[in-house]
């Protein structure tokens, strides 16, 4: 992977301003760092892997597959952020990092949160937006700070192509011919992202029709009832027993998606391609989602796209067979 020796950041001892326009203290050197959640975790991956002191949950075997050896099966660190945090400021200051990240939303809540820890531990702490748009910015800073500038130049630059051609190649699709999407988490496949969520982003950003939409919001539990109201021409889902049931479940029966078999599995190896979680991985989902709401102007297949976005982000080419498995959550 390139990028892999870091060089010692510019500005080092001086002060760098985060996504937040916070001050942050630029650390002397970023060769350790602890991300706050699991979109910071990928994010500092790609950027300069052996970096990342651990995950906030342990990759599974089938995730470590396709991660480097040695950097995929970094520890167990628990999270400061988000759903079950888990980590304290005790065992945070034991890692001594040269600085914590968090990837997300970049709100008061998140802001507090980062100037307490930072103050607690003396540990210079950097909130990155987490929007989808704003990754290429989030290269761009992180890799600033961390002494990757040329690393992260190229992914900014791989972000920014893959946005560019996406929305070129829908500009045409008029807006009456623009699908309508619903998005189902869970087994039961009831909790799905509203307008506006960070979960559903990608699905808005190509412009098809988030059928949640209309409330604005994050996550939420719905009835099979507005589902049906709904009545989506396209299901995404990344939960395979949901997948694997509702086409013969009646209660779903009548919905158009269902009746077309328009129900997707998003491919999740080894992080989900649609936002589990929502971070560096939703670019290689974005030209898998281009083709499935869009066939007719996406015909071509994915697989090389696939291949190629591994072995930038990832380090690792995955095989044929590997290849086979990664695209198998499709249905």
């Amino acid at each position: 992977m390139p990028g892999l020796s870091l060089s010692s950041p510019a500005l080092a001892g001086e002060t760098f301003r985060d996504s937040a326009g916070r001050s942050v203290r630029q650390p002397a050197t970023a060769t350790r760092i602890f991300p706050a959640g699991p979109p910071a975790a990928i994010l500092t991956y790609a950027l300069a892997p052996e970096a990342l002191i651990g995950w906030p949950r342990a990759n599974r075997p089938e995730e470590r597959e396709f991660l480097l050896p040695g950097i995929g099966d970094r520890p167990e660190l628990g999270r400061l952020t988000g759903r079950g945090n888990t980590t304290n400021l005790e065992r945070l200051i034991e890692l001594k990092p040269d600085l914590i990240v968090d990837m997300g939303a970049v709100t008061p809540t998140y802001v507090a949160l980062a100037d307490r820890v930072q103050e607690q531990t003396g540990i210079p702490y950097a909130l990155i937006d987490g929007r989808f748009e704003a990754l290429p910015a989030a290269f761009r800073l992180l890799g600033g700070v961390m002494g990757a500038a040329a690393r992260g130049e190229t992914l900014a630059r791989y972000a920014e192509a893959t946005m560019a051609e996406m929305l070129g190649r829908i500009a045409p699709i008029p807006r009456e011919r623009r699908p309508r999407v619903y998005y189902a988490r869970g087994p039961a496949g009831l909790e799905t992202g509203l307008g506006g969520s960070i979960n559903v982003e990608t699905i808005e950003f190509l412009g098809a029709v988030n059928v949640a939409g209309g409330t604005r919001g994050g996550l939420a539990t719905v009835s099979i009832e507005q589902v049906l109201a709904w009545d989506p021409e396209v299901i995404v889902t990344i939960d395979r027993d949901f997948a694997a049931t509702v086409a013969t479940d009646p209660a779903w029966r009548g919905i158009q998606a269902v009746r077309d078999r328009r129900i997707h599995l998003s491919p999740k190896l080894p992080f989900g391609w649609v936002d589990f979680p929502p971070s560096v991985n939703r670019l290689i989902g974005l030209p898998w989602l281009a083709g499935i709401l869009y066939p007719q102007q996406f015909p071509e297949p994915i697989r090389d796209r696939a291949r190629d976005f591994h072995a930038l982000f990832y380090g690792v080419t995955p095989s044929e067979a590997q290849l086979d498995r990664i695209l198998a959550g499709r249905t």
